[in-house]
């Protein structure tokens, strides 16, 4: 069984800053491969582990808060590191992405590979639109996730040959 490239934005498009993951998905749309799942969650573990199979390269677009903070800074995180953080506060969700991927990898639903883009938020108050920091790192950061996608495709490309 091939894999497939699935990029989600975890996120919460309500919360302001919470937004970016969603919103990244919706800028990447039109430049990456037409094949490409997208998909947005707000986060949950089993919605989360529901949108990947184990054969799949998986691309989560998630914001954090970080300490100290700053807004706006960027972040690449491994499957292995994600699950090496499990525990402490680092999402601006209940259960966040490390005990997601602790629960994935003990039911056996662990994508053949997860890469996690991250932008540390510093609004995350009700309303819409970004904060002015992490508007201005949204380039950058819908950059990183394209050429992540499109890098995954490639490499399944290759694995198929």
């Amino acid at each position: 069984m091939t894999g497939r490239v699935v990029v989600i934005g975890v996120g919460n498009s309500f919360r302001r800053d919470d937004g970016a993951g969603p919103a990244v998905v919706e800028a990447v749309r039109p430049r990456v491969p037409v094949d490409t799942q997208l998909a947005a969650s707000d986060g949950e573990p089993g919605r989360l582990i529901s949108l990947w199979n184990r054969h799949d390269h998986v691309v989560i677009v998630e914001v954090v808060h970080a300490r100290p903070s700053r807004p706006g800074r960027l972040h690449h995180v491994s499957a292995e590191r994600v699950a090496g953080i499990a525990g402490r506060r680092g999402s601006t969700h209940a259960l966040g992405l490390a005990e997601t991927v602790a629960l994935a990898t003990v039911l056996d639903r662990m994508p053949c590979s997860l890469v996690v883009h991250a932008v540390e938020g510093g609004d995350f108050t009700f309303g819409t639109g970004l904060s002015a920091p992490v508007a201005a790192a949204l380039p950058r950061l819908i950059h990183r996730v394209t050429r992540t996608a499109c890098d995954a495709h490639l490499l399944l490309r290759n694995r198929s040959r």
